[in-house]
């Protein structure tokens, strides 16, 4: 009998509030009777300057939304600064805007999230900017947060979530220091999300490929996590399916604009369906691999998808070795169940992706540490939230990390 099916006798608890999921090849044609469900009437479009001047990408957003557009505030960057929430909260305010809609991708989602954190909030900038210095995180109120419709064009996955990433540099918001953290609550999950594959069209492959990977690796890590549910069994092994025929199929097109309709299609419905339930109160199915790409990225410029592309078959050789990780619910989502070696047939097959995707594949091809620096982002991943999600029986220790990084360079 297979591993997987000695956790049937296991009791659970699945706590999920999902924003309502909106899928549609043909467009954004009735967004703003979305808004409307939701008591909007007026919205501040949030986005980088890029997709704010990208019209494949704007034009469908402002026939869509027609007299609910309000303002456009273009002005995310990758850094999730909250110098740059405070500046789009002003917007906010100035334009009568009562919701929120997020194009882009997670930086501009993760932004839209704390810009409704500063709307609902009675504290001042400044008192915020302290709070988020002293602890690296912001109160979210219980009530009081604008609706946010999030409309992706990337496959990070930032959408289907009730947390956001944030930074706080001294040049842009009353901080003393560069400070990085997030926020987590329910009232952070997005009322809608809008899934339009036309839209992930748009983004160039090679930046859709770094958050691919990212998105890819959601899927692998739901699955083996100590968190998992037979309801994210469910929906991650289809995702991932999905997400693996649509990226083999897009990195063998790489330089073509000419891709068939149906690969962004299988990429845009496996994104979602490996966020659904990942992101709950008190409770993530993100682990080992995304503790990994924090301690890389977090002080360093390189790409988080980058990050995942060079550690996870490492991580997962390591994690492996060491426990089951459910290895044959895997090797089944990735199509490889009938391989004599599951556990190497997943890492094959994750590898292949990333190298589809034409991904880097050593550590000292990135921007990322020296070897020096080794045991200082060990310790930094060991303190991760999320390796406290790694598979049941997997300890790891500053010398696995270590080891793993070594792997990898």
């Amino acid at each position: 009998m297979s591993a997987d099916f000695d956790r049937l006798g296991e009791p659970f608890r699945f706590d999920y509030e999902s924003a309502v999921l909106r899928y549609d090849p043909e467009g954004l044609g009735d967004l703003d009777a979305e808004l409307t469900a939701h008591d909007s009437e007026r919205a501040l479009v949030v986005c980088g300057e890029t997709v704010g001047s990208t019209p494949a990408v704007m034009d469908p957003i402002r026939r869509g939304l027609d007299t609910h557009l309000t303002e456009l505030f273009a002005g995310t960057t990758p850094e999730k600064r909250l110098g740059t929430a405070i500046d789009a909260y002003r917007a906010f305010t100035e334009s009568g805007a009562d919701s929120i809609v997020a194009v882009g991708g997670g930086s501009s989602l993760d932004l839209a999230k704390v810009t409704a954190v500063l709307v609902a909030s009675d504290a001042s900038p400044a008192e915020i900017g302290a709070e988020f210095a002293e602890t690296g995180t912001i109160s979210v109120p219980e009530s009081g947060l604008p609706p946010i419709v999030a409309v992706p064009t990337t496959l990070a996955g930032a959408d289907l979530t009730q947390v956001a990433g944030l930074t706080a540099d001294p040049a842009t918001c009353p901080v003393d220091s560069l400070v990085s953290g997030g926020i987590s609550a329910r009232g952070l999950m997005p009322a809608a999300v809008w899934y339009d594959p036309s839209l992930i069209a748009t983004t160039p492959q090679t930046v859709l490929a770094g958050s691919a990977m990212n998105g890819f690796d959601k899927g692998i890590e739901t699955l083996y996590a100590s968190t998992a549910t037979p309801v994210t069994d469910a929906t991650a092994s289809r995702g991932l399916d999905l997400l693996q025929r649509g990226l083999l199929a897009l990195g063998s097109t790489a330089g073509e604009t000419d891709v068939e309709e149906w690969v962004y299609q299988a990429l845009t419905q496996g994104i979602m369906l490996v966020q659904y339930g990942i992101s709950r109160p008190g409770v993530t199915t993100l682990s080992l691999i995304h503790a990994f790409g924090h301690g890389l990225t977090r002080t360093y410029p390189v790409q988080q998808g980058a990050a995942h592309a060079v550690v996870a078959p490492h991580v997962l050789r390591y994690l492996l070795d060491a426990v089951d990780g459910r290895r044959e619910l895997l090797a089944d989502a990735l199509g490889v169940g009938d391989a004599d070696d599951s556990a190497e047939a997943v890492i094959g097959a994750v590898e292949e992706v990333a190298g589809a995707l034409s991904l880097p594949t050593r550590l000292r091809d990135v921007d990322g540490p020296d070897r020096s620096e080794f045991p200082a982002v060990a310790r930094a991943i060991l303190d991760d939230v999320f390796v406290r999600n790694a598979p049941n029986g997997l300890e790891p220790t500053q010398a696995d990390i270590e080891a793993i990084l070594e792997a990898a360079w």
